[in-house]
């Protein structure tokens, strides 16, 4: 079925740019300079090209400045080599939807973008060219935002409720806010983009809200903030969403689900991704540690159901969290006028061949909250090494300490350093623990894994550090387990 979606969507674009006519945007007034707006030679490019029945723009070799440009049905938005897209540092040329056809807790942001569509159908952006969001100089006064707005920096891409996308080759730099948000679209394909999103502060690299049948592959991801990102802000769940063969890097963490989680997530694909620190030597806007957070993080906390994820054949170098698994019952609404979240749900999960060395000390944990239990959860092949050389007073004595902050925002750093090393699993219902290698690389005095309130633990080839004092495995209020 894949197959048969990403073959109709590649022959759909196949047939227009085969086919379809060209308009150069020089022949629309852009003019290759900084000092000059070329957002209306932009639009009026792309609203001939969309009256023609849809063909291709022409962004060729230079530098063009520009407010936000509409793409629209049927447009392919082509950069030539050597052309860059540069945003204006004027809040007046990003105008903004006054209002979206779809709700979500986004709505607080505001829709300001450089490239925006929304309800548009068989659209791309193609080629070579960079697109610069000038992020590092697009600072906004709140008292110009509009009512109910929190913030009015621009995103470089910001997609919503549309059908046939494509966004392929082009490289994606210093977004004011997240550097491309996709929203409520179908039948997506993101590949072989490079993305360098370090110019201000919320500066994910892409985000996939509430879309179903997306693709992103062949990628490189550095962001400031969380990396690749899959959200659920409105109703509308995130499903049949494939994330692989990417290199991903953050300052917080690398590839996420969460944490608004309303609509829920179904069939969540991701595989073959190396997570890696990042190479930018800026200063990381929020505090967080230059190698990241956590490599994976699972986050269902604003209710909805996440139910069959699939992580596979992962390398996760250096982030202090390798696999952070959580549900929690923050609850909060999308909307003002939307009713309280029921608490979330969380089956049906499975990581499997995934290497992280040198990762911190915070130990990977897979917890639910009493009210709100994980199911189903496998884990298979996994190695993790810690860097170890722990203290006593430098990490949570023991279990009964970890505070379930049922309520708070959901990242290890909440905790700190666990009273394990390697894995802390609690209020989860049916867990199996297969073939794993869990060690340290200095001493740490931790025991290696932690089950509290667990109904049906199987653990089977566990591999730890030998030298370590404490037992392998401590288990509190374990109805029913296997231990091989």
């Amino acid at each position: 079925m894949l197959r048969k979606i990403l073959f109709a969507i590649g022959l759909s674009f196949v047939v227009l740019t085969l086919h379809a006519q060209t308009f150069n945007i020089l022949d629309y007034g852009a003019k290759n300079d900084t000092n000059i707006l070329s957002t209306n030679a932009f639009n009026k490019a792309i609203d001939a090209c969309n009256k023609m029945g849809g063909g291709r723009v022409i962004v060729p070799a230079g530098i063009y400045k520009s407010g936000t440009i509409y793409l629209k049905s049927n447009v392919d938005l082509h950069f030539e080599q050597g052309a860059t897209l540069y945003a204006s540092v004027d809040s007046k040329d990003f105008p903004g939807p006054v209002k979206t056809f779809y709700n979500s807790y986004q709505d607080l942001y505001g829709w300001f973008s450089l490239i925006f569509a929304e309800g548009a159908s068989n659209i791309s952006i193609t080629g070579f060219g960079i697109i610069d969001g000038n992020g590092n100089r697009q600072h906004r006064d709140a008292k110009t935002f509009p009512k109910g707005v929190r913030d009015g920096r621009p995103r470089n891409l910001l997609f919503i409720s549309c059908k046939n996308v494509t966004v392929e080759g082009v490289s994606l730099t210093h977004a004011g806010f997240w550097n491309q948000h996709y929203y409520d679209c179908e039948d997506v394909m993101v590949n072989n983009i490079k993305v360098f999103n370090h110019g201000s502060k919320n500066n994910d690299g892409l985000d996939i809200d509430g879309c179903r049948r997306f693709v992103l592959s062949n990628s490189i991801i550095d962001s400031d903030d969380d990396g690749v990102v899959i959200k659920s802000s409105g109703t509308g769940a995130s499903e049949d969403i494939t994330v692989t063969n990417c290199i991903v890097s953050s300052f917080a963490n690398a590839i996420k689900c969460g944490t608004e989680s309303t609509g829920g997530f179904q069939n969540i694909n991701i595989s073959n991704c190396v997570i890696k620190p990042s190479r930018s030597t800026s200063k990381p806007a929020f505090k967080t540690p230059r190698h990241g957070i956590t490599g994976i993080s699972l986050e269902m906390v604003d209710g909805g159901i996440m139910n069959g994820v699939s992580i596979n054949n992962m390398l996760i170098q250096g982030t202090d969290c390798a696999l952070y698994v959580r549900l929690g019952t923050r609850n909060r609404k999308h909307a003002p006028d939307a009713p309280d979240p029921a608490n979330g749900q969380m089956r049906n999960v499975q990581l499997s061949n995934i290497l992280a060395y040198n990762t911190g000390n915070y130990s990977s944990s897979i917890t639910g909250v009493p009210d709100a239990r994980i199911e189903n959860i496998y884990l298979s092949n996994i190695r993790i090494f810690n860097q170890g050389d722990l203290k006593p007073g430098e990490y949570i004595p023991d279990m009964e300490k970890v505070k379930e902050s049922e309520n708070g925002y959901p990242q290890p750093t909440v905790w700190g350093n666990l009273p394990c090393y390697g894995l802390f699993v609690r209020h989860v219902k049916d867990i199996d623990i297969i073939n794993c290698t869990l060690k340290s690389e200095q001493p740490d005095p931790r025991p290696a894994v932690i089950a509290v309130d667990v109904d049906n633990l199987v653990v089977d080839r566990l591999q730890t550090d030998k030298t370590n004092s404490r037992k392998v495995l401590i288990m509190k209020e374990v109805k029913k387990s296997k231990v091989n």
